[in-house]
């Protein structure tokens, strides 16, 4: 799903992303609602920003990647927890991109999101190449998402990777 949100683009930069995991929902500009094989998963668009909601009969998750005031957990490179019965991985990276290329990427990333079932994307007026996007599925018992937050002002595009999954028992010797 591709949307045109509406708020106006602030000029917010990659380095003012912060990562967070347990932050009740907050004000969004766009929701999907998806149900993946016993999962309900919510994407949420919070501008440049996204939280994703996460429930399953054995718990629930909630990661959120914003710009938050206060805030004093910088987007990590990588992250892995346990929460529960689940192993919650999640890893990042700034890509610096020239403006062809910046241009060339975007319009990649929303046509592969813009029709997807498990999709959401959202663009802001006045700047083509401003989006946030979210991509999600369900393999092997575990949900899966990738999102990418766009800043054509500064030619980056930072981009997430999130795995949760029913953790393994060690074996038994």
């Amino acid at each position: 799903m591709l949307t045109t949100l509406q708020t106006s683009y602030s000029d917010t930069r990659a380095a003012d992303l912060a990562w967070a995991l347990g932050r009740e929902p907050l004000p969004a500009l766009a929701v999907l609602d998806l149900q993946l094989a016993g999962a309900t998963l919510q994407m949420r668009l919070l501008g440049a920003s996204h939280q994703v909601l996460l429930e399953e009969e054995r718990g629930s998750c909630s990661e959120t990647v914003a710009c938050m005031p206060g805030s004093s957990t910088p987007l990590p490179l990588g992250v892995a927890k346990r929460l529960g019965d689940w192993e919650y991985e999640f890893a990042a990276r700034v890509e610096t991109l020239s403006e062809g290329s910046f241009a060339g990427r975007a319009q990649e990333l929303l046509a592969l999101v813009a029709d997807h079932p498990h999709g959401l994307a959202g663009t802001f007026p006045g700047s083509p190449h401003a989006f946030t996007a979210m991509l999600a599925q369900r393999t092997e018992g575990q949900v899966r998402w990738r999102t990418w937050h766009a800043y054509p002002q500064e030619g980056q595009l930072v981009v997430t990777r999130t795995r949760v999954g029913v953790r393994t028992p060690a074996p038994v010797s």
